[in-house]
C-alpha cells in the first residue's frame, strides 16, 4: 500500500500541507538562497523554471506512491516558509527517508523542531512508517543536531557520498524508529 497523504497537519505556529503550484513564489526565497541550500544534494533555484522543474519531479515521486512532499506554511499568513520530505518509502520493511529545508530568516527560532515533530508524529501513527531514516552533509551542524534532539541515532557515515562543486563530502546516516518515538522527541 503506497504512502496516503495525512489531512493537512497544524501545530502551534505552522500547517503542514502537500505543496502546491502557489507556493512556488515563496520557496523561492527558501531554494534560491546559496546559504540555505549549502549542504543540499540538489542545485540552488536561480528561476522560477527551476522552481517548475523541482515540483513537477515532486509530483512525479508522488504519483508512485512512496513519497509525499509537504511545505511548512505559516499558520498566520499561510506562506510557505519551508519543506518537509517522506520518500523512499518501503511498504515491505515500512520504512521510509525524511527530508527537510527551512527558510534562513526562519533558522534558530524552533519551526523545523515544531514542523518535524508533527510530521515524524504523523508518519508513524497514521501513514504505517515504522522507521525513518535521515542523510545529513557532515559539516551541516545544525541539521545533525536537530536529528539528534528529535531522537535520530547516528547509524554510520556515508563517505563522499554527494559532490559539492565537484568536491566530495561525507554525510551522515540518522535513524528513529517507531518504538523510540513513543513519547516524542527526546
Amino acid at each position: 500500500m503506497p504512502l496516503d497523504p495525512p489531512p493537512p497537519i497544524e501545530t502551534a505556529r505552522l500547517l503542514l500541507r502537500l505543496v502546491d503550484e502557489s507556493d512556488l513564489p515563496a520557496l523561492m526565497s527558501v531554494n534560491g538562497d546559496d546559504e540555505v541550500t549549502r549542504f543540499l544534494p540538489y542545485a540552488t533555484w536561480r528561476t522560477l523554471d527551476d522552481a517548475r522543474a523541482w515540483l513537477g519531479r515532486m509530483r512525479g515521486f508522488q504519483d508512485t506512491g512512496l513519497s509525499l512532499q509537504f511545505v511548512a506554511a505559516d499558520r498566520r499568513t499561510g506562506k510557505a516558509i519551508g519543506t518537509l520530505l517522506i520518500f523512499r518509502f518501503e511498504e515491505a520493511n515500512a520504512q521510509a527517508e525524511l527530508g527537510f529545508v527551512l527558510g534562513r530568516s526562519y533558522w534558530g527560532g524552533g519551526y523545523m523542531r515544531e514542523a518535524l515533530t508533527a510530521l515524524i508524529g504523523s508518519a508513524f501513527a497514521t501513514m504505517g512508517v515504522r522507521r525513518l531514516e535521515a542523510v545529513a552533509d557532515s559539516r551541516n551542524a545544525a541539521s545533525v543536531g536537530l536529528l539528534r534532539r528529535l531522537g535520530f541515532v547516528r547509524e554510520g557515515v556515508l563517505r563522499e557520498r554527494w559532490l559539492e562543486d565537484g568536491v566530495p563530502c561525507d554525510a551522515e546516516v540518522f535513524g528513529l524508529l517507531r518504538r523510540e518515538w513513543t513519547a516524542g522527541p527526546a
